[in-house]
């Protein structure tokens, strides 16, 4: 994991591919650590854009840990997650808005609603409706998340940081948006009232 975190692809994919095997090989096909093997995998093919490898590890991740886990597991809020921020990376939003809203169930289910957990999917849901420009819902969402990493994490620490820095990035958007939407008006108006002129 530390290989993939510091962008080290060509280091990490091998290791992580021993480690499947080793625990295929040992533990069996049907054991949660190849589930984690097959998520961490993916987590690796979706740093790079190789998404058509990720999204099957993925799915097998998930449906794997469905099947020992039991639907209702931490776990399988984050392979739910993982898959959402993959089909989100792909502008693939109506596939990965239902993907957050279980996460986020399951993780308040399960963890309770003071829990960084939920200010991760909370943060990761408002992202999604960022990218479609669907600012209104995604306003409450980083407030919400930003409250909470900051109660249970404190002002300082990098999960707090980043949705801090997501919200301003917001707010940015917000403005760029109305700021062009205010420009289009007054051409139209001046295109119009030019028209009006020349009859």
């Amino acid at each position: 994991l530390l290989y993939n975190f510091q962008g080290k692809y060509e280091a990490a994919e091998p290791l992580f591919l021993q480690s499947l095997d080793l625990r295929k090989k040992l533990l069996g096909e049907d054991h949660p650590s190849v589930a984690t093997s097959l998520n961490n995998l993916a987590l690796l093919y979706n740093s790079q854009g190789k998404y058509e490898a990720a999204e099957p590890l993925f799915l097998q991740s998930l449906d794997l840990r469905k099947k020992l886990l039991g639907e209702d597991h931490p776990d399988v809020a984050t392979s739910l997650n993982n898959l959402a921020l993959l089909y989100n990376s792909q502008g693939k939003y109506e596939a990965a808005e239902p993907l957050f809203l279980q996460s986020l169930d399951l993780c308040e289910k399960l963890l309770g609603e003071d829990h960084p957990s939920v200010a991760n999917s909370l943060n990761n849901l408002a992202l999604l409706y960022n990218s479609q420009g669907k600012y209104e819902a995604a306003e409450p969402l980083f407030l919400q998340s930003l409250e909470l990493c900051e109660k249970l994490l404190g002002n300082k620490h990098p999960n707090t940081k980043i949705v801090q820095n997501n919200l301003v990035y917001l707010h940015q958007e917000i403005k760029r948006s109305s700021s062009f939407v205010e420009r289009v008006k007054r051409w139209f108006k001046n295109r119009f009232q030019s028209k009006e002129v020349k009859k």
